[in-house]
């Protein structure tokens, strides 16, 4: 079934009542070897999406078969389905990269895992279908206690930030952390993973709502860089002495002037370009400072470093079962409401994780 938009405004919310009838129908006749899936068949905007019945998979060796009872979306969710994403997977695909849900069936070979175990997965994209079937080593099991939408939302944000300050950045107790687009998914992030490191956080935004936001999370200091002047404000906030650790998924113009505020041996993450410029660093400062400018691609760790990946996920998911770890979810969606849920994110209406629950 096709989504029709508004056009490029947002997505209707209301569905004619022939139209629910359908998606309610659709929604108890997947049984047997089928199941439902929401698939990208054209590149294009969330209303191309269809929901249409396919063939449900079957684990093969070293597999396992997962119901998935809760898919997490992302704002690269928008551009993989318009083909403007690193990852161009083959059409039909389905949008989300991160699931939550339980072993349905074990291939040949699997040692671990076993049906009815609670699971999460990372897959890149595919998530937003009944069922989805992945190598037993990328599942990894949840412990009691949490929830399947918070532990959906963890794989992407929470993973790129954690391995960003743990792995690369060996954040450290009393550590000073600058956190760029703070109010955004992985910057909301960074605040709560610095604070459980230990590290005292300022929160850099572009507005005083989003900032407020950031304090709700734990943020220590507050900047916001369109009223201020972020490398001053940053060095006063130190007392001149600079950041220790700066978190920059933003890049333009704000990644050079954070650069300028970092301390002496400082570490510089280049985590994303949400400004959509690439920034030319200037590399006398790095010299100077004698700054560490590291890069994060955290999809590509996970492919080479399986066991630090799957290590870092296991201490998301204690934090959250030991309530240290609190995900924000801005709202939950049903499986056919996944292009609503995609026009959201795009017109940039979200703060925390947006959850598909089919």
């Amino acid at each position: 079934m096709l989504f029709q938009s508004e056009g490029p405004r947002k997505l209707s919310s209301a569905l004619s009542n022939a139209m629910l009838a359908l998606l309610w129908l659709g929604r108890i006749n997947h049984g047997g070897n089928m199941m439902r899936a929401v698939l990208c068949k054209s590149y294009g905007g969330p209303e191309e999406l269809v929901v249409e019945e396919v063939a449900k998979p079957i684990a093969g060796p070293g597999e396992v078969l997962i119901a998935v009872k809760a898919a997490a979306l992302n704002f690269f969710d928008t551009l993989i389905i318009r083909n403007k994403y690193q990852y161009k997977p083959a059409l039909p695909f389905s949008p989300s990269a991160e699931i939550a849900g339980v072993v349905e069936a074990v291939g040949e070979g699997c040692e671990t895992l076993k049906p009815g175990d609670k699971v999460v997965a990372y897959l890149r994209w595919g998530g937003c279908r009944d069922y989805v079937v992945v190598a037993e080593e990328e599942a990894i099991l949840m412990p009691d206690g949490v929830a399947f939408e918070k532990a959906a939302g963890l794989m992407v944000t929470y993973g790129t930030t954690i391995y960003a300050l743990k792995n690369r950045a060996n954040l450290q107790p009393g550590d000073t952390l600058a956190v760029l687009g703070a109010a955004g998914g992985v910057g909301q992030a960074a605040i709560e993973i610095g604070k459980l490191m230990g590290a005292r956080v300022i929160a850099c935004a572009s507005s005083e709502e989003k900032l407020d936001f950031c304090e709700q999370f734990g943020a220590d200091e507050r900047v916001n860089y369109l009223a201020q002047d972020l490398k001053p404000a940053l060095k006063e906030l130190t007392n001149g002495r600079g950041v220790d650790v700066v978190y920059d998924p933003v890049g333009g113009d704000l990644a050079e002037a954070a650069l300028r505020a970092t301390t002496w041996y400082g570490r510089f993450l280049v985590v994303g370009f949400a400004s959509g410029t690439i920034t030319k660093m200037p590399l006398n400062l790095v010299m100077l400072k004698g700054v560490d400018v590291l890069g994060v691609f955290w999809g590509e760790a996970v492919i080479r470093e399986p066991e630090e990946h799957a290590a870092n996920v296991r201490q998301l998911l204690d934090w959250v079962a030991n309530g240290d770890l609190v995900p924000h979810i801005h709202q939950t969606y049903s499986l056919e409401e996944t292009p609503r849920a995609l026009v959201a994110i795009a017109n940039r209406e979200v703060k925390g994780k947006v959850i598909i629950t089919p």
